[in-house]
């Protein structure tokens, strides 16, 4: 009888640790990725509104992947209850160590990123080299993608107008923040939902697959969607989010 008690008490405690977030969860936080700014999450930001949510979106500066965190650390402050905390590219390895806030229910990467302790987003992307050959590493230590070729190999599947606007608008990004050393996953404590871009050249798709099934997250496959997947797909990335935000 003690064993059988101390064996319920076990698969009870397993339960407790791994359970998904069983209320309906209002408010989401969106964080962009790399060269580009929080303006690309409107479509997806304008279906959750309609549907309710309460949506943040975080203007993180690109400078430095510590004060990056710090701008999604204020946003986080500022939450009145739980949230589901968004990541695209770059965005990802933020959400991964962002994500250990008590405000964050859930995690949900697009396209992105999502190290382990140890590891770095440029070290994972030598695993699984990317397709795209065009980004630029000037003296400064500024990232960019020559404009060149940024609609084919980051928004394939934008208009070409848009795409020729995102490659012109682009921000700068600190090269530094690519080799930033995760310490504390988050998808190891929370759970995850993970979309991958099936025609990615930023971040390799079979790149995205093991990081979505090391982390055992709930998994869409948008097949031919470019690294831009998160404006590009707006239906399917909200519909994936508000699964987060419901649990399922």
């Amino acid at each position: 009888m003690k064993h059988l008690l101390l064996a319920m008490m076990c698969v009870l405690s397993g339960i407790t640790t791994s359970a998904q977030p069983t209320e309906k969860i209002k408010n989401v936080v969106l964080v962009h990725g790399a060269f580009v700014d929080g303006s690309g999450w409107q479509p997806v930001y304008d279906i959750l509104v309609k549907q309710g949510y309460q949506v943040s979106v975080v203007q993180q500066p690109l400078t430095s992947f510590k004060e990056d965190l710090a701008a999604i650390q204020r946003v986080l402050n500022k939450q009145d209850g739980p949230c589901i905390l968004v990541g695209h590219s770059y965005g990802g390895g933020l959400i991964t160590e962002a994500g250990n806030h008590q405000q964050v229910a859930g995690l949900v990467y697009i396209a992105a990123h999502a190290p382990d302790k140890g590891e770095s987003e440029a070290d994972n992307g030598k695993r699984y080299p990317p397709a795209y050959k065009s980004l630029q590493k000037p003296a400064d230590g500024f990232d960019y993608i020559d404009p060149a070729h940024f609609p084919a190999d980051f928004a394939a599947d934008l208009p070409e107008a848009r795409a020729a606007f995102m490659a012109n608008a682009q921000m700068p990004t600190a090269d530094a923040v690519f080799h930033a050393v995760i310490q504390h996953p988050a998808w190891r404590t929370k759970p995850s939902w993970y979309m991958v871009a099936g025609g990615d050249r930023i971040i390799n798709p079979e790149l995205e697959r093991m990081y979505a099934d090391r982390a055992k997250s709930k998994t869409v496959e948008v097949k031919g969607a470019s690294h831009a997947v998160f404006e590009s797909h707006p239906d399917e990335v909200s519909s994936l989010i508000i699964r987060a935000c419901t649990g399922q």
